[in-house]
């Protein structure tokens, strides 16, 4: 195991264990933190450009997470569910995830996955939906989100945003850049989301 994933797992497990939220102590109390390793390569995106102005920006105890991405996020796998044929290539330049624990993370766990989604400056992830139950925690502010094709609404760096299993949502950054540690629980684990909302490619 890299020294960089058994780092990041440790300090996504104190990040957790600091949140005062019923919802995140259901998901983390049933969690088995001695997981086996899964052995993956690095695979640095070109979202992770934004990592410095978001380790700038972060908020809290999560500042630390953010900083630790910066200085590491090239050691480790970074992965994406799209392509540039789904949402065009700005997009696909501007987002991707670290699965720190999961089906296809750094560590293998078949009920629960968290990890990281970066979104850069002006991305829309338009409405989408999925069976499992989620929950975000975004670790910069200046990004709006809504569900159930509501009002978009500001969210704060720490604020624990629960997306119930298929229930639509939507989120869009502004001038600043998106991380946000997530955890979903109860369906696939690796599961494409269902797209609802209108995707714009206007480079296409």
């Amino acid at each position: 195991m890299s020294d960089p994933a058994k780092k990041i797992l440790s300090d996504v497990r104190n990040f957790l264990a600091d949140v005062d939220d019923t919802t995140v102590r259901s998901f983390v109390s049933a969690m088995e933190w001695e997981m086996p390793v899964r052995n993956l390569a690095s695979r640095p995106l070109p979202c992770l450009v934004h990592l410095d102005r978001i380790a700038e920006i972060s908020k809290g105890s999560g500042r630390g997470l953010a900083e630790f991405l910066r200085d590491e996020a090239r050691n480790l796998h970074w992965g994406q569910t799209y392509t540039a044929s789904d949402f065009g290539a700005r997009f696909i330049d501007n987002y991707g995830w670290l699965e720190v624990f999961g089906t296809r993370g750094q560590f293998v766990n078949d009920t629960i996955a968290g990890g990281f989604l970066i979104l850069g400056p002006d991305i829309e992830y338009p409405d989408h939906h999925h069976v499992a139950e989620e929950v975000y925690i975004p670790l910069t502010g200046s990004t709006d989100w809504r569900m159930d094709g509501g009002a978009w609404r500001r969210r704060v760096a720490g604020e624990v945003i629960h997306h119930a299993s298929n229930v639509s949502h939507a989120m869009r950054t502004g001038d600043e850049p998106l991380l946000a540690f997530y955890l979903w629980r109860g369906g696939p684990l690796a599961a494409r989301s269902t797209i609802t909302g209108l995707v714009e490619k206007p480079e296409a």
